[in-house]
């Protein structure tokens, strides 16, 4: 495996305690810092995404008002490259316009779907703005709207779909598409969401027109909810298993040292057994095996525990 994985930090995301008070406190310079951590630790790209949480809400408007003087900011302490993260076409109108290409190169606009509302103007500010586009291809187009894809077939006709509408509309090449074929946490993952990404990649991989796109997870998805004394290498034992068919991005706390594990490293062969254990067989529903992949992932969690003497 001779890919190189390219990180995209995550730690200017609400979801973080770091990030959520420098939003609360309109501390631009805060965003800053957090923009040069993670590019000293190897990031190369860093997302901004100031969107609520769970823990936190924020107005559009809000968002719309503090980018002029956010984005600056950390352009200020990293020439690394921002990728901004927001379903609004509004959003990212103010963070493209504001915005200095000079200094970093081209940004990441993250993310076109099938669900995006005015997503004809989403696609025009890529190709205004000279941007590369992160793609979702977890949710397709059916008659009357949009669906989840539940089967790897459904997740590559949307990867083609929205990169020859990338190519043709908004004149990217391949290499300027990134695509998300979405991942589940993988201890909740009863439906075999994680094996059909996996699945999608390699169907991806293997399209000689799709040749050059590149391939991406939020790796913080998959081992949310397992213990601690797990999570950072089921998180790397993943990355193992989608190298192998193709991923070659992250957004991930760079903090953690995302990098993939040996193939032969044991918590490798124990996530591919796991996942192997979700794979219908002859005669077998999926709920059957969704809930064999999820005790088998169970079993790995208690492994990792601490024992107490």
């Amino acid at each position: 495996m001779n890919r190189k994985l390219h990180i995209v930090g995550e730690l200017m995301n609400n979801s973080y305690a770091r990030a959520r008070k420098a939003f609360t406190e309109r501390d631009a310079a805060g965003y800053g810092q957090l923009a040069k951590l993670q590019a000293d630790l190897g990031a190369e790209y860093v997302t901004l995404n100031i969107d609520g949480t769970q823990r936190i809400q924020v107005r559009s408007q809000e968002m719309l008002d503090f980018l002029p003087d956010v984005i600056p900011a950390i352009q200020e302490t990293t020439s690394t490259p921002i990728a901004f993260d927001n379903p609004s076409v509004d959003y990212h109108k103010v963070a493209l316009k504001h915005y200095d290409r000079k200094k970093s190169g081209p940004p990441i606009l993250n993310s076109l779907a099938a669900s995006r509302t005015r997503l004809d103007e989403m696609v025009e500010l890529v190709k205004h703005y000279d941007t590369l586009a992160v793609v979702m291809a977890s949710e397709t187009f059916v008659p009357g709207g949009t669906s989840q894809c539940l089967n790897p077939q459904d997740s590559y006709r949307a990867a083609k779909h929205f990169v020859e509408l990338l190519v043709t509309k908004a004149g990217r090449r391949n290499d300027q598409i990134i695509i998300d074929p979405g991942l589940a946490p993988v201890g909740a993952d009863t439906y075999g969401l994680v094996n059909i990404g996996l699945d999608a990649m390699r169907l991806i991989s293997a399209d000689p027109d799709l040749k050059g796109v590149h391939m991406i997870v939020g790796l913080s998805n998959f081992a949310w909810g397992t213990p601690k004394e797990v999570r950072e290498e089921l998180e790397k034992a993943y990355l193992t298993l989608g190298m192998e068919v193709g991923l070659d991005f992250a957004l991930a706390n760079p903090e953690k040292t995302p990098e993939p594990l040996p193939a032969d490293h044991p918590m490798v062969e124990k996530l591919r057994e796991a996942l192997e254990q979700g794979r219908p067989g002859e005669g077998e529903t999926s709920e059957i095996t969704g809930f064999r992949q999820a005790e088998a992932i169970m079993n790995i969690c208690r492994e990792g525990e601490p024992v107490d003497f």
